[in-house]
């Protein structure tokens, strides 16, 4: 079981309404299909590098990350955070926290709402 958080780089959704139709937008874009993987943009790079560096997802990735090497699960302007349920609210509060220093969004799928 894992907590999941989508980042991405972009203007900033007015409502909670919104930035759910931007997630399913971008993650059907960018994620949803194999056919075309894209690289990250710079912005979400630089992210999961500072993230990872706080939180590493090399030897011991599945106390804290649930899926594959975290930058993996980005492509283009959009990443997709799988952090295992023992660790959420820490990770997940300092991910969201971090990718309002580097100016990107930050939104909980599972609750459908824009993290501050």
């Amino acid at each position: 079981m894992s907590y999941d958080l989508a980042v991405w780089d972009g203007d900033r959704p007015p409502d909670d309404h919104q930035a759910g139709s931007t997630y399913d937008e971008l993650y059907e874009r960018y994620l949803a299909s194999n056919d075309v993987v894209m690289p990250p943009v710079p912005s979400i790079t630089a992210y999961v590098e500072a993230l990872v560096a706080q939180y590493p997802d090399d030897v011991d990735r599945r106390v804290v990350w649930a899926s594959t090497p975290v930058l993996d699960e980005a492509s283009g302007p959009l990443v997709y955070l799988a952090m295992s349920y023992s660790k959420a609210q820490e990770v997940s509060e300092y991910a969201s926290a971090l990718a309002r220093e580097h100016g990107l969004i930050c939104f909980d799928p599972q609750a459908e709402r824009l993290r501050p």
